[in-house]
């Protein structure tokens, strides 16, 4: 019996199971039946479908090292991976749960911060007064432009923790009145539980392609 209704993004409460968070990384799983097997359509789409994100990511970087659009590319898999797979009955679905999210976002902006300050402190220094500011408003703009530089690893993995909690929790307090509905209504219920779960797809993708866009958008601030 659920006491609270968060309790089923508990990582207890998924399974017996201690280990459940090692579902994180089965999406590992499916990479050698796209890259090592025979081409099939599922490759070819995810190849081109790299190919047209690192195009876009290379457009939005602010510097030109080479493999940098992987970092980005690596991440947007790990996460659509994850935000699937939690989409699937009984398995635990890590990308709703800051631990993961701020694992992701906390040491990649904090990597971009120290590269920053280290090789363009004068850039970084730009950034935190506005073109324009009036002198009398400077120390509050180099205030306000520094918090809101400290909570950009936060509110990337706030978005993507609540977006993937909102749309299982919908799901589940549907899915939580069935049991009390009459046959009419019951097949109103699951076709807009379809339509959820189709919904929850494109939300799963759009959500991964958000985090990396917005963390290669924070690499302006760097040259």
């Amino acid at each position: 019996m659920m006491t609270n209704l968060f309790s089923i993004f508990e990582p207890s409460s998924s399974s017996n199971f201690p280990l459940n968070w090692i579902s994180t990384l089965l999406g590992i799983l499916f990479l050698p039946s796209l890259y090592w097997a025979s081409p099939s359509r599922w490759s070819l789409l995810w190849s081109k479908l790299i190919t047209t994100l690192h195009v876009e990511f290379k457009a939005l970087l602010m510097f030109s090292h080479k493999g940098s659009t992987m970092i980005f590319i690596s991440l947007f898999s790990l996460i659509v991976f994850n935000n699937f797979l939690g989409l699937l009955p009984y398995v635990f679905t890590s990308s709703s749960h800051l631990t993961m999210t701020l694992s992701l976002s906390l040491p990649l902006w904090f990597a971009l911060m120290i590269y920053g300050w280290l090789n363009h402190s004068n850039h970084m220094f730009a950034h935190l007064v506005p073109q324009g500011t009036p002198p009398a408003l400077m120390p509050f703009m180099v205030l306000i432009e520094t918090i809101s530089n400290i909570i950009r690893p936060g509110t990337l993995a706030v978005r993507l923790a609540a977006n993937m909690i909102a749309g299982h929790l919908l799901l589940t307090l549907l899915s939580s009145t069935a049991p009390s509905l009459g046959l009419s209504i019951l097949s109103i219920l699951i076709t807009s539980q379809i339509l959820l779960l189709m919904l929850e797809s494109a939300v799963a993708i759009i959500q991964s392609y958000v985090f990396a866009v917005l963390s290669t958008l924070y690499t302006s601030e760097i040259n």
